[in-house]
């Protein structure tokens, strides 16, 4: 059975920092694109970041610059720095497997980044 773990989250200021991670289990994350995505209260998930199988990485608007996202294939793990983060950034933060622009994976439980001003 596939499953996303995400975690790392938390309450942080305005202008803090916070590594969120994300593990899966029964799914190898090495093949793939994966992507961290975004939910906040009343609006619809947003790609966040994405890091392709070889180390690429693109970022939506409102993350370049202040967003990192990483992957270590041998660990089957992927990571967001998050750094200068802002009230607009409070979400629940998902990561998947991308495949033609599509998270195929079931959605883990996400993780909570609240940001107060």
């Amino acid at each position: 059975q596939v499953q996303l773990v995400e975690s790392g989250g938390g309450l942080v200021q305005a202008g803090g920092s916070l590594r969120l991670s994300c593990a899966a289990s029964g799914s190898r994350l090495s093949l793939n694109t994966v992507g961290w995505y975004r939910q906040a209260p009343g609006k619809q998930r947003e790609l966040v970041a994405r890091v392709t199988s070889a180390g690429n990485t693109d970022y939506s608007d409102s993350a370049k610059g202040r967003f990192a996202i990483s992957r270590d294939n041998a660990k089957n793990m992927v990571w967001l720095q998050m750094n200068s983060l802002k009230p607009e950034d409070t979400a629940v933060y998902y990561c998947n497997k991308v495949v033609m622009n599509v998270p195929i994976l079931p959605w883990g439980q996400g993780t909570l980044v609240t940001v107060s001003s």
